[in-house]
This record gives C-alpha cells, structure tokens and sequence, in this order.
C-alpha cells in the first residue's frame, strides 16, 4: 500500500512538472505566433517600467554626486588683508588642534595670485593694475576641512579677531536634500500607478486570450480539469510579457546612459569634475527583471481567476 502511494505520488509529480514545462513553452510560442501584437503589448509595459526606473536612476546619481559634494565641504576662512605669514601658519596649527577639523590649507596671496593669473580671463587685469597692488590687494586664506558638522567650526572661525570674512554656506545642502526626498517620493509614487498601468496591460492582453480560447477552457472545465491547470498556462503567458518588458526596458535605460555618457563627461569636465553617470548594478538589473516578471504574473492571475470564475461552464 506504502509503495503504491508512493508510485502514485511520483506520477503526480512528474505530470505536475510534465505540465508545468508545456505551460511554459506553449506560452512563449503564443507570444511568437502574434508578434505584432505581443510586440505592442510588451513595448506599452517596457516604458510604463522604464519611466520611473530611469527617473530613480537620475536620483540616485544625484544622491551620489550630492553626498561627494557633502563629504567634501569646506570652510573658507578669509583673513584680514595684511595679516603676516608668520600670523596666518600660526592660527593654521591652532585650528589644526581642534578635534573638528580634518585637515587645514594655507593659501597665500602669493599662491592665490599664481592661480589667478593662470587664468586667461584674469592675467590681463593683473597686469593692468600690477602684480604688487593685486597681492598686496589678495588676503591669506585659510581652507578648513570640517570632520562632521562644521556649525562649531564657523562660530569659532567668526569669533577670531583676525577674520574678515567665512565662507560657508549649508543652506543649500538642505534644500537639495529636500528636493531629492521630494522627488523620491515622487517617483516612488509614479512607479506604483505605472505599475498598476503595466499590470492591468498585461491582465487585458491575456483576458483577450482566454476570450480566443474560452470554447478549449470550457472543455477542459467540464472534463474535470482545476483552475489551477487550465491557469497556468496564462500565468506563464504573462510572466513572459513581464520578462520581456523589464529586459526591454532595461535596454531602453542603456541606450540612454549610453547616449548621455559623453555630453555628462564634458558638462563635468568644464566644472573641473569627474563624475561618471552610474548604471545599474548586477544584482538591481535582476531584481528589475524578476519585479517585472512577477509582476506580469500577478496581472495575468488576477484577470484569469475572475475570468474562469465568470464562464465557469455548469453541468447539467
């Protein structure tokens, strides 16, 4: 009795999984026999999952550029015109001292005057008011590196008797980290209702197909087939579109960055900046394509139980 179940439960199995490989290429081949069609309906989802991704995508390069520009503040403290060398590399290793500061930088006006007359738009002026008035005219600069939060650091920079002027402006840090909240939420938003989009383009394609097909599923109903055997098939019919969106869209963001690449490289170049416009990673390129696919599959599950549950088809 125990080998007979066991032999029944192993035929089971093998037909379950028999099943489920037929479900899953004759699936693919009704996609193929339509191309036009499936084409239509896994472009509309492509860039109903492109918009949104491409926009997190923008987001995250800018989170990534905005969180290099923060770790890489600075305080800009301007003595007063005058102050002597030996004065300016004396505050420079007392500020050195504090347990806030990272690390100092003396500019003189000396070396200030090199750099702006190694500017071309600015060595003619130098040398039309002359080289002893600019730097006589130029005052010794300290550049502090803060190690944190740098509010401490700017009081005590005010507060010294040889300072002229500190610059240092955090206000709009804030607000750029405020924007990109904003617009993550934003996108988070849009991603749900483009999603919805996709699923319910996916749930309309494949309740089509179960209309060109309602005569073989009504058969298979009263044959004594369950609604999980005559499902499957259209649940791998929609997992299908959804793979096929996400690599789709996935192509459609490569051709973007790919056409955006080397203007964002000399639009970096003219700010003196090396930024690289940043991809997706191996492992988001997977979860998109698994999301979509899933995704497709909750569309085609959704619309296929309401169908079978409408023309269930009553014995008499």
């Amino acid at each position: 009795m125990n080998e007979r179940s066991r032999s029944t439960h192993a035929h089971r199995a093998r037909a379950w999984l028999a099943h489920h490989g037929d479900s899953l290429t004759a699936s693919l081949k009704r996609i193929l026999r339509t191309p036009w069609a499936s084409a239509l309906t896994i472009a509309v989802m492509a860039l109903a999952l492109a918009l949104p991704l491409g926009l997190w995508l923008v987001l995250h390069n800018m989170v990534s550029l905005g969180g290099q520009v923060q770790t890489s503040h600075e305080v800009t403290l301007y003595l007063k015109p005058g102050t002597d060398a030996a004065r300016t590399q004396a505050l420079a290793h007392t500020l050195q001292q504090r347990a806030d500061v990272a690390a100092v930088a003396v500019i003189s006006p000396a070396q200030a005057l090199a750099d702006m007359r190694a500017r071309d738009d600015l060595a003619a002026a130098i040398d039309i008011l002359g080289a002893d008035a600019a730097q006589a005219a130029l005052p010794p600069v300290l550049r502090l590196t803060p190690r944190d939060d740098a509010t401490a650091l700017v009081d005590a920079a005010k507060a010294l008797p040889e300072t002229d002027r500190v610059q240092f402006d955090t206000q709009w840090r804030d607000r750029l980290q405020a924007w990109l909240a904003f617009a993550l939420r934003g996108v988070q938003v849009l991603a749900a209702l483009l999603g919805l989009g996709a699923l319910l383009v996916v749930g309309n394609t494949v309740r089509l197909d179960i209309q060109s097909r309602r005569e073989e599923i009504g058969v298979l109903q009263l044959l004594g087939a369950s609604d999980g055997f005559v499902r499957r098939p259209f649940l791998y019919l929609g997992a299908w579109y959804g793979l096929a969106a996400g690599g789709l869209a996935l192509a459609i963001l490569t051709l973007a960055q790919w056409a955006l690449q080397q203007p964002l490289a000399t639009l970096a170049s003219r700010y003196d900046s090396h930024f690289v416009l940043q991809g997706l990673d191996p492992l988001t390129t997977l979860a998109v394509l698994v999301t979509a696919g899933l995704l497709g599959w909750l569309g085609a599950g959704l619309v296929t139980g309401h169908q079978l549950r409408q023309h269930r088809p009553r014995r008499a």
